[in-house]
């Protein structure tokens, strides 16, 4: 299993300063070269029907599979696809008829899978990146401080494979592509799926993981491992302070790549507030750090939201309760320059939340937790401005334009709040003892 980073893991690298006194900067340290975010894997109880319901509700049309028809007898994997936005949904066959050497996913092991299963419920267990070379950043990983988990394993066709452990059960995953790789359908041992079965006709505008938010009991130590071994700079910093409520609240940071198309944020619960932090409840319906939400990168948030929300009861995923009308009536004041009075209007009607920053404006807003537990939940964002030419004169948008939402925060934590009041159980009298 994966392991947590031990508490004395030295954080002279990052101590937290809140949002007012950050200063960006981007060292280019990265350690080796991080492309993209290749794919995020889901390890479920049965991946057929997951795979589905998250195809249906997100528009995402199941591409490619590794099961029983393609010659694997350890586990069914499906691959849903929406532009550059890879979800992979993975559970085992029985152990007792599986040919070890048939795995498409050469590192999934059905020990780890039944405690993930066990501990965490429906969850994330990898968080890929597509690399220069996955053998040499497992490498320059390990020799960094990195915990190992899988070591570089080469498949067919040049695509090496590896992992090291990123918090809590999670891995991150390396993928490489050598020149040999030719016509790779995702990873070998995976085959196209039939247009006939695959709900090819869906399409919400998902376009690609923007961010993957951890929740982690401490966020120094866990930064400072990050950062150490991967070479990622600091993004962004949010404190209680900056982001909190009367209620509850957080500490929260985030690592960038050099580009900064590769965002990690991690929160840490803060304590001493009339409520239970969200990320506490959050750890402990999740038995320990874990992925907390997916922020999901639309090309258009109104077309999106338009469509996951017609299947939001019949199949598709629910949201967080809208924020009061008041909240829309001062976002005039707000946003006028950059939306129009029709998309402002549709911000009420569909819930979106409208935040800037320095360079650009974000559009946002949360589902429900995605499985029976507390925890996991996706978010839908749109990132306006911040575009820029490229070395080829090609425009391209920067990364985190707008920010993160943080004129958002408390808007999100009374709606989980009052979501999670809904889920406390009420308190019986013992009248055995009457």
């Amino acid at each position: 299993m994966g392991t947590l980073i031990p508490e004395n893991q030295p954080d002279s690298e990052f101590k937290l300063v809140g949002y007012s006194n950050f200063v960006r900067v981007n060292p280019k340290s990265d350690r080796f070269n991080v492309k993209r975010f290749h794919h995020i894997e889901f390890w479920c109880g049965d991946a057929t029907n997951v795979s589905r319901r998250f195809s249906w509700g997100l528009g995402m049309p199941t591409v490619a599979k590794s099961d029983l028809s393609t010659g694997n007898s350890v586990h069914a994997s499906f691959l849903l696809s929406s532009g550059d936005l890879s979800f992979l949904f993975t559970s085992p066959y029985s152990p007792t008829m599986s040919i070890p050497s048939s795995a498409a996913i050469p590192s999934f092991d059905f020990n780890h899978f039944t405690k993930f299963l066990t501990s965490h419920g429906l969850g994330v267990r990898a968080v890929a990146v597509e690399v220069e070379d996955a053998e040499a950043a497992f490498n320059i990983s390990v020799s960094n401080g990195a915990i190992p988990c899988v070591s570089p394993i080469h498949l067919e066709n040049g695509v090496v494979l590896s992992e090291v452990h990123l918090y809590g059960d999670v891995v991150l995953r390396y993928v490489s592509y050598g020149n040999e790789c030719g016509d790779v359908f995702f990873l070998p041992g995976f085959e196209e799926m039939p247009e006939e079965s695959s709900f090819r006709g869906l399409d919400f505008g998902l376009r690609r993981l923007d961010h993957a938010v951890g929740n982690v009991p401490e966020l120094a130590p866990a930064i400072a491992y990050l950062k150490k071994f991967t070479g990622f700079h600091e993004f962004a910093e949010f404190t209680a302070e900056d982001v909190g409520t009367s209620e509850s609240g957080l500490n929260s940071a985030v690592l960038a790549n050099n580009d900064e198309m590769v965002l990690f944020p991690m929160n840490e619960p803060v304590y001493g507030t009339k409520r239970k932090s969200q990320i506490q409840t959050y750890l402990e319906h999740n038995e320990g750090a874990g992925v907390q939400h997916l922020a999901l990168m639309s090309e258009d948030i109104f077309w999106t939201l338009r469509e996951m929300r017609k299947r939001s009861g019949l199949g598709g995923f629910e949201f967080m309760p809208s924020p009061p009308p008041t909240y829309y009536r001062n976002l005039r004041n707000r946003a006028a320059d950059v939306l129009s009075e029709e998309q402002m209007k549709e911000c009420e009607e569909l819930g979106i939340l409208v935040d800037k920053d320095d360079q650009g404006t974000l559009l946002q807003i949360f589902t429900k937790p995605i499985g029976d537990r507390p925890t996991i939940f996706i978010e839908i964002i749109q990132r306006i401005g911040c575009m820029m030419k490229d070395e080829d004169g090609k425009m391209y948008q920067k990364g985190g334009c707008g920010g993160f939402g943080k004129g958002n925060f408390s808007e999100l934590f009374k709606s989980i709040e009052e979501y999670e009041k809904t889920l406390e159980r009420k308190q019986v009298p013992d009248t055995a003892a009457a």
